[in-house]
């Protein structure tokens, strides 16, 4: 280590009769890394054998009885008797020799030796000043004799017994600490460890015992474990208690006086092989549980998958009809439309042969319309005066007009011209019914886009806005349609829901 304070000869050979040993101060600079690293220090005190600067074994505690077999096991020519201790204190000395050596280094004189007569006065006196000390009151005479009485002396005199069960080595480690006899005792008694420092951990967590210092005999009961008064279990330790307590959430525990059986090296290989096997059974099922959850999400996963593909191929299906319906009816209306263009022609022949090969119907620039524009190029008005005349009519007459008007415009189905047409023929008169204030709705010019394409090729579209109400304005050349004063609103309004109901057919 790099702090080395011999104690003992000149660092000779392990072989011969003297062991070079050394003291680690963990205040020491460069020690306390050395200690908890290098050295792997644990516990206070430790002792580390080292051999060819090998570390060969090591006594943790103050068990003298290990530290010499562990010296004398590797130090075959060396005698264990005599020397000093590490406190420097003769291995022979007796304990009145130990304590005065003691005293002595610390600057005090050396107790005399006294009469049992004059340890019984000075241990009343003492005992008198912790009473009053810890009380605050004074003490009896004759109680504090009497109570000193009861009490042993705390140091372990020569052709003193140990009491069952306490380890003597340890005893005097303690005794040696000025700790008092009776509750060194009870430590090593109370003490799960067996250890010096669990002597001392066993008084640092019971110093407030009314009977820790109290005489020990063969009645005497120490606390050495905790049980579970639910289930009868025995627990070493305080940390052990509430590692159980957690897992198992009792909470009704108390102090026993039985021991806990220390475990042989068999014991704990046995226990060690079944706690192993145990982890590997929870391993192997845990592994087990995952694969089954593994397969499961996996068949969930394909069916969902599946389930999406025939999903997919039903739309597609479905689709495929929509389409084919689709193309099916636009054959059909196509087809429809031939026939009523034929149904047309064999018409115009038959106007054609009874009027001297005239037609009444007008040829366009693009050829023959069979659908015809029923409205004039500029002699309609002096061939058929009427033709623009506003009708006068009855509203149940008007009403029946505009039925045959609807039915005329819808049976324009090629390209869907004909709904096309109500749809605009709606919007005029809904615009009318709607807001009946505003004027801009109450004309209509006939020179509009809108109407040239979508209302005036048609026929009977232009008779319908006639018997609702339209009139022509003559002061306009005739290009507008303006509402009439005295138009009849229940015909407009009815005349909306029946354009409605034939554009939702």
């Amino acid at each position: 280590p790099p702090a080395y304070n011999p104690r003992r000869g000149g660092g000779g050979s392990l072989n011969t009769s003297r062991v070079a040993c050394g003291i680690a101060y963990e205040h020491e600079e460069g020690m306390q890394e050395y200690i908890q690293q290098k050295a792997a220090v644990r516990g206070f005190p430790t002792f580390v054998l080292y051999v060819g600067g090998t570390e060969a074994e090591r006594c943790v505690g103050g068990n003298l009885g290990q530290l010499e077999a562990m010296v004398k096991g590797h130090c075959t020519g060396w005698n264990m008797e005599g020397g000093n201790s590490l406190g420097g204190t003769p291995s022979t000395a007796s304990t009145g020799d130990v304590r005065a050596l003691r005293l002595g280094r610390l600057g005090a004189a050396a107790p005399e030796e006294k009469t049992p007569t004059q340890m019984e006065t000075e241990t009343t006196t003492k005992m008198e000043s912790e009473t009053v000390t810890k009380t605050g009151l004074e003490t009896n005479p004759d109680t504090a004799s009497q109570n000193d009485a009861e009490k042993p002396d705390v140091v372990m005199m020569e052709g003193e017994e140990c009491p069952p069960g306490v380890d003597s080595e340890m005893l005097v480690v303690l005794l040696s600490m000025d700790i008092p006899r009776n509750r060194a005792i009870r430590s090593l008694l109370g003490s799960s460890a067996k250890t010096v420092e669990g002597a001392i951990d066993w008084i640092a967590n019971h110093q407030d015992d009314e009977d820790i210092d109290d005489p020990v005999d063969a009645e005497t009961k120490v606390a050495r474990s905790f049980r579970c008064n639910t289930t009868g279990k025995i627990l070493s330790s305080v940390a052990n208690l509430e590692l159980y307590a957690n897992r198992t959430g009792y909470t009704d525990f108390s102090e026993s006086t039985e021991a806990v059986k220390e475990l042989t090296p068999e014991e704990k290989a046995e226990k060690l092989k079944a706690i192993k096997e145990l982890l590997s059974a929870k391993r192997r099922e845990r592994e087990t549980k995952e694969k089954e959850q593994d397969l499961i999400r996996e068949k969930a996963r394909r069916t969902m998958g599946q389930e999406t593909q025939k999903t997919r191929e039903e739309m597609q299906i479905d689709r495929r009809k929509h389409d084919a319906y689709i193309r099916k009816k636009e054959k059909q209306d196509q087809k429809r439309e031939r026939e009523r263009i034929r149904a047309e022609l064999a018409k115009d022949k038959a106007e054609r042969a009874s009027n001297r090969g005239k037609l009444g119907s007008r040829l366009g620039v693009d050829g023959y319309n069979p659908d015809g524009i029923q409205y004039d190029n500029g002699t309609t008005s002096s061939s058929n005066p009427t033709a623009d005349a506003r009708p006068v009519l009855s509203r149940d007459e008007k009403l029946k007009r505009v039925d045959e008007y609807i039915g005329k415009v819808s049976s324009y189905r090629a390209g869907d011209d004909g709904k096309k047409c109500l749809k605009v023929l709606f919007a005029y008169v809904k615009n009318i019914v709607d807001k009946p204030t505003e004027d801009k709705f109450k004309s209509i010019n006939m020179d509009n886009n809108a109407y040239k394409t979508k209302v005036k090729p048609f026929i009977g579209a232009r008779s319908l806005l006639l018997t609702v109400g339209f009139e022509i304005d003559k002061s306009d050349e005739g290009k507008k349609l303006v509402l009439a004063e005295d138009v009849d609103q229940e015909v407009l309004r009815e005349t909306k829901e029946r354009l409605k109901a034939a554009l939702a057919k």
